[in-house]
């Protein structure tokens, strides 16, 4: 009997011994992560990250791009400043000889042209490295087709007006803009002034000169415009008026009715919808454009008077032979992008007058209901219908006013 209970003992004894040797292993399985050093870093160069260009050497570089810091005991850096704006570190691509960081996108308030490392016992040691600001970034305007004396509001980043070199904006052939309004890093009002062309908006600040990624009253790729290219021949032309409100461009087409909540309640062809079949209204046959779709963005201007919360702004292009039918609609075969500007919006969305809408062909890639299918690929895209119809997500009751002109597709640059 004391045999079987000193026995029993062993064995309990044995199995504590396994379960604490079990458990320092277990504490200690994690041998590569990290661990900060002691000590003062010493920064070599500091190069592009890629391997390929190591031996690209930099000493300076733009806000926000990613350069890789080389030399030794780089895991005692604790923070790290581009003059008086704090970088953030991602120890996953820390180690003693490279570091791996982005440029602050934040303009520097006080310049020194150089890095601060900062270790972990709070030395501050400096490296010569200067940041640069990139010229402005013109992405888009509030309206492109804005009328002489319209007041605008240009998009993009690195809008910097200095005291002693103030921003200036030019239109297409070099008229000048002499009534800005306000001006942010990354937006600018102003008037449109007398005589503008269309084109291409041109931006200079201190640190250089930006040329817009859109051009102004651009009729490239127009498709409708409803004053000379309609939907004639198709089953619904669309409802054309050019009062109440003011017209951005002559005639444009307007929806408006009542509308359920309920995504999958209405439909509405005769008062939300028109079909612009290439072959029945004597397109030439083919795409409606001429660049590559995947390359390619839809526009239009939009005034929304009434307010818009529920259903999908349907944009279905069709094959040029497509006639005679709407089975496309909701057949489940057919892509289609879908937008609903009014998601989020407690009260619906509505607009301050007409604004431009830009979508990427590559989103045109759903059906009907919200679910996802494929982009078509070229030769798909010689017919276009807009229906206020579905998209999969419930909104609220309401009666829209939507106006639409100017539908064009052109490159995306």
């Amino acid at each position: 009997m004391k045999n079987e209970l000193n026995t029993t003992k062993l064995i309990q004894l044995l199995f504590i011994a396994l379960i604490s040797v079990f458990s320092f292993t277990a504490c200690d399985d994690n041998p590569d992560k990290y661990e900060m050093t002691d000590g003062i870093p010493e920064v070599y160069y500091v190069r592009v990250p890629s391997p390929a260009s190591a031996d690209s050497l930099l000493v300076q570089a733009f806000m926000n791009n990613t350069i890789c810091l080389v030399g030794k005991n780089l895991r005692s850096i604790k923070e790290l400043w581009f003059n008086d704006q704090k970088a953030i570190l991602n120890s996953s691509f820390i180690t003693d000889k490279t570091l791996l960081v982005t440029v602050p996108k934040t303009i520097p308030v006080i310049v020194t042209n150089k890095i601060y490392m900062i270790t972990k016992n709070n030395d501050t040691i400096p490296y010569n490295f200067a940041v640069q600001v990139p010229e402005p970034y013109v992405a888009s305007i509030s309206c492109e087709y804005a009328h002489d004396g319209d007041v605008v509001t240009l998009y993009g980043d690195y809008f910097i007006n200095d005291a002693n070199v103030p921003l200036t904006i030019s239109m297409a052939g070099n008229i000048p803009v002499t009534e800005i309004l306000s001006i942010e890093k990354t937006q600018v009002k102003f008037k449109v002034p007398a005589g503008s062309q269309k084109g291409y908006l041109t931006v200079k600040s201190i640190y250089g000169i930006g040329r817009s990624h859109f051009q102004f009253r651009d009729d490239r790729g127009m498709i409708l415009d409803w004053d000379v290219l309609k939907a004639n021949g198709g089953w619904r032309a669309g409802k054309i008026k050019n009062t109440n409100p003011t017209g951005i461009s002559g005639n444009y087409v307007y929806f408006t009715g009542s509308i359920s909540g309920e995504a999958s309640k209405d439909w509405d062809e005769d008062n939300f919808s028109f079909n612009l079949w290439g072959s029945a209204s004597g397109r030439p046959e083919g795409d409606l454009f001429t660049t590559a779709p995947s390359a390619s963005q839809i526009k239009f201007e939009i005034n929304v008077t009434q307010a818009w919360s529920s259903l999908a702004l349907q944009m279905i292009f069709t094959p040029w032979a497509t006639q005679g039918t709407n089975g496309y609609i909701a057949d489940k075969k057919t892509p289609r992008g879908l937008w609903r500007p009014w998601q989020g919006l407690a009260k619906g969305y509505t607009t301050d007058g007409w604004v431009t809408v830009a979508l990427p062909l590559t989103d045109f890639k759903y059906y009907h209901d919200g679910s996802v299918g494929e982009m078509a690929g070229p030769g798909n895209y010689g017919g276009l219908t807009f229906f206020v119809y579905h998209g999969g997500i419930a909104g609220t009751s309401c009666e829209p006013y939507i106006c639409i002109d100017n539908i064009r597709v052109v490159p995306i640059e």
